[in-house]
């Protein structure tokens, strides 16, 4: 057997770094999924001092195995084991921009940049393809994505997203933030924005971003795309082609202070929210590709989500490790995860 520990990233939130631990050993078990040797033993051990998940294999990992666990979202380091020595793993992150892309913004409910990275690590290893991301873009659909931390993330990993978000300061605060971050870090790009609208009628605002992953990538044509559309998720989500996305993620409402347009109403109730928008969610979702949704447990019972993503056609992934990911948020929120395929 090869055994290993893994450094955890120091968390800024005391909170999240609680979790952490636990978190990854349930993100390891996925990722173990996609392994040439499944992880075996995993846990927790303290050496001189510091935490480290540990995990053995049956075979030393191969150079794929190290790619895909170098994107682990609370991975600081990886180190095999000699004996009582600790022997460093190079690892090869996909990162393609710097992380302040993520850490920048600083504003009150903003999701955990490493809690983002999990969700959509989860949900990217649940498609029927679970390493395409590692070789080429694949399409990120955020249909309630608050200040873009998921676009984000997407844009870090070199990948295709879109966003759809009611709020109107939300949208303009991330339209403003990413053309400065593109602009002082001097990233090839176009930036186009304006009215969103649909049969002459005004929908809302829209951003729309071509970029290069380098200087060289964006003269040759091979760009990426973010797009954002200020506007309802259920009509945000008709803008968005039949079958053209790859994973969806969001982080959804946790209570009462979000909320959807209907037509005479601001629906307010997360369980309407998403008894009204998972259809279309759906809808954008191709043969094979994966769903993954965060919330607030004490707003929806884990059951009644479960239900209602079977009752939209989804087959949702249960048991060990996907039971292994809720975790407290503060004293209103426990927050756990759920993730379903799309046959």
């Amino acid at each position: 057997m090869f055994d290993y520990g893994i450094l955890l990233y120091p968390a800024a939130n005391r909170v999240y770094a609680d979790s952490s631990p636990a978190l990854l050993r349930a993100e390891l078990a996925v990722f173990g999924e996609s392994l040439s040797s499944p992880p075996a033993d995993v846990g927790e051990r303290r050496i001189g001092g510091i935490d480290y998940v540990t995990f053995s294999t049956a075979q030393r990992l191969s150079e794929q195995d190290i790619a895909l666990l170098s994107n682990l979202s609370s991975r600081y380091a990886i180190f095999e084991f000699e004996g009582e020595l600790l022997r460093p793993v190079a690892v090869t992150p996909l990162e393609k921009f710097d992380s302040d892309l993520l850490t920048i913004q600083k504003y009150p409910g903003k999701t955990n940049e490493l809690f983002t990275k999990l969700l959509l690590n989860v949900t990217l290893l649940s498609t029927a393809d679970p390493t395409a991301f590692l070789r080429g873009p694949v399409h990120v659909l955020d249909p309630l994505c608050g200040r873009g931390t998921t676009l984000n993330q997407a844009m870090t990993y070199g990948l295709d997203a879109t966003g759809i978000e009611l709020d109107k300061k939300d949208f303009d605060a991330y339209e403003q933030f990413i053309k400065t971050w593109l602009r002082s870090k001097r990233v090839k790009h176009t930036a186009d924005s304006g009215q969103l609208r649909r049969d002459k009628v005004k929908l809302g605002s829209r951003l729309e971003l071509e970029f290069g992953l380098t200087k060289e990538a964006y003269k040759a044509g091979d760009t990426r795309r973010i797009t954002y559309y200020n506007c309802d998720t259920i009509t945000g989500t008709r803008l968005v082609k039949t079958g053209s996305v790859d994973v969806l993620v969001t982080d959804a409402p946790y209570g009462v202070q979000h909320g959807s347009h209907r037509p005479d109403e601001l629906a307010r109730s997360p369980r309407e929210l998403l008894r009204d928008a998972m259809p279309g969610w759906v809808r954008t979702l191709r043969p094979g590709g994966a769903l993954g949704i965060s919330w607030n447990t004490h707003v929806i019972k884990r059951d009644e989500l479960a239900a209602l993503l079977g009752e939209a056609g989804l087959e949702v992934r249960a048991g060990e490790p996907f039971d292994g990911f809720a975790h407290r948020v503060d004293q209103a929120i426990l927050r756990d995860l759920m993730v379903a395929r799309k046959p």
